[in-house]
């Protein structure tokens, strides 16, 4: 024999349960922002000019890691003999000008302002003889 509360639809369905509402607000609070992605350690934030990075890279040195871009690929990586072993890539939209940015590495925090390369028109006019 199995018993089970019986409660008038009318009496929840006017509010949620509260386990409804944490699940909305974690929702909402995860979808909320667009332009910034976070996964465990990194944050990734673009806007139309710029691309940020913010690595969690606790323990090491400036001197303990590399960091690559080519193209629109961004790879940062612990050298060998590192306290901590650290391999990450990105592969972002545009491709980057690695002239025009920076990394700067604070308090365990790598951040990486990635600029994108502006694309320069290859069209040519031609006179007519």
């Amino acid at each position: 024999m199995i018993f089970a509360p019986m409660i008038r639809r009318a009496a929840y369905a006017q509010a949620p349960r509260s386990a409804d509402l944490a699940l909305q607000r974690f929702l909402m609070g995860t979808l909320a922002e667009p332009t910034a992605a976070r996964s465990a350690g990194c944050t990734v934030t673009q806007d139309d000019k710029v691309t940020t990075l913010q690595l969690d890279v606790p323990g090491l040195a400036r001197d303990q890691l590399q960091i690559s871009i080519e193209g629109n690929q961004v790879r940062v990586q612990s050298v060998e003999g590192a306290p901590r072993k650290v391999q990450r890539a990105w592969e972002l939209t545009a491709e980057v000008d690695a002239n025009a940015s920076t990394a700067k590495l604070e308090n365990g925090v790598l951040t990486l302002t990635l600029a994108r390369l502006e694309p320069v028109s290859k069209a040519t006019t031609l006179t007519i003889h």
